[in-house]
């Protein structure tokens, strides 16, 4: 593989570790914070740790722009000083809704980086490694909370600050993120769609050293002729590629992912273990996020996107049927874990390396960030909504009850695999969008 698509790859992917970094860090703290300022459950799901996830919802909403107007370069940079800026004002706030607040920015990262990212690098990985490459940002996500989690189990006898450390240390890799992101090239791509064709060239000529850059120029433009200034993801021929986007991404979130990675300790707690025991079982999920992550990328190329789903769907609702049965008949000692990581592993396998692949591939070149856009918002949408809910829900239904809907919801997620998902692998970006709007 070309070196520079690599290196330029893996720096991009790194918007992903602070991505799950920043989510997952405040699954050490939550509870602390809770007990500090002796917020209500609905407060501390609604405010304490909503307000990051209305922050990303925002953040998805609202990244096309930049990602777009700016460039996908310059929104990755402006990405690493939101996330920079939110761990430092989080370690020193003193009250809940400062905390919140710059918990919130730090929402704006995430959510934003979601759309360029993937979109950066899917505009110039090759087709034949376009899944390993954008897969490096689902790689990077599962290695920033496995980073999270170990670094709150580390932290977390410290003193009566440990959430300090635990949320301000962030700032490290997000600064050191922020710095390489000076470093990488503008995508070609989005070079093209604003006229620049001499960078443009300039940036081919290293992606594809022994491919004319100008013939790879010409292809891609010929896309661009289909383009009017007027076009919207909302059109009736970009329905297809619209439904696909908001039900991978409504899956997604339905499967109990995030309320899952939010609460694991508090729900590992549940269970019957003990804090610390807890927290040592969280790494255990970070661990396994990890490993089965890698084998997705390994595979996402060589099988294809729709099998890794299928592997993923049957393991969601195996293990989410096993965590909610434990629940209600009040298994105890390493029955859940071992559920729990069952779960984390369809997850990586499926969903979590396929997502944002997918979503980056199937609009075309002049709306791709408004598509990714779409896909991000829904998905964020959700993410905001459901953790947030988790903490009433475990005390008003119960936790079996919970995780039983969401096996319900994967099950409907295996049929939208059968019956509607399309293989992407393998297809130029251009191709694949011409075979979806028609």
């Amino acid at each position: 593989m070309n070196r520079n698509i690599l290196a330029w790859s893996i720096t991009a992917a790194l918007a992903g570790f602070l991505f799950g970094f920043d989510t997952v860090v405040i699954s050490g703290a939550e509870k602390k914070l809770q007990e500090l300022w002796g917020s209500s459950d609905a407060f501390h799901g609604l405010v304490v740790i909503g307000m990051a996830l209305w922050g990303t919802v925002i953040g998805a909403f609202t990244g096309g722009i930049p990602t777009n107007k700016l460039g996908r370069k310059r929104t990755l940079i402006y990405i690493g000083l939101l996330y920079t800026v939110s761990a430092i004002g989080s370690a020193f706030s003193n009250d809940p809704i400062t905390f919140a607040a710059f918990r919130f920015i730090g929402g704006l990262g995430v959510g934003a980086s979601t759309i360029a990212a993937p979109t950066y690098i899917s505009e110039i990985a090759p087709a034949k490694d376009r899944g390993k490459l954008v897969g490096l940002y689902q790689f990077n996500i599962v290695f920033g909370i496995l980073i999270a989690f170990l670094s709150n189990y580390l932290l977390n006898n410290i003193g009566e600050n440990a959430w300090r450390w635990m949320v301000g240390i962030e700032a490290l890799p997000a600064l050191m993120y922020t710095l390489l992101a000076l470093l990488i090239p503008k995508s070609p791509r989005w070079l093209l769609t604003q006229q620049k064709e001499d960078a443009a060239k300039q940036v081919f000529s290293k992606i594809s050293p022994n491919q004319d850059a100008h013939q790879i120029m010409e292809q891609i433009k010929s896309d661009f002729l289909e383009k009017n200034n007027k076009d919207t993801i909302f059109l009736k021929k970009l329905r297809t590629p619209l439904i696909l986007a908001f039900l991978i991404a409504f899956f997604n979130q339905l499967s109990g992912i995030n309320a899952l990675l939010y609460y694991a300790p508090r729900i590992l707690e549940e269970a019957g273990l003990g804090n610390s025991a807890a927290l040592l079982s969280s790494i255990g999920i970070g661990i396994t996020n990890l490993i089965f992550t890698l084998l997705g990328i390994f595979l996402i190329d060589r099988l294809g996107r729709k099998q890794l789903m299928y592997f993923g769907s049957v393991g969601y609702i195996v293990s989410l049927v096993l965590i909610a049965v434990a629940f209600y008949l009040n298994w105890g000692g390493v029955s859940v874990p071992i559920f729990m990581f069952i779960f984390i592993a369809a997850h990586a396998i499926g969903q979590g390396t396929v997502i944002w692949v997918f979503i980056s591939e199937i609009f075309p070149n002049h709306l791709r960030g408004a598509g990714q856009s779409f896909g991000s918002s829904v998905h964020w949408v959700l993410a905001a909504i459901i953790p947030s809910l988790v903490p009433i829900s475990f005390s008003v239904i119960g936790p079996s009850n919970v995780f039983f809907f969401f096996a319900i919801m994967m099950v409907l997620q295996l049929l939208f695999v059968i019956f509607m998902m399309p293989e992407t692998k393998g297809v130029s970006l251009e191709a694949l969008s011409k075979r979806l709007m028609k």
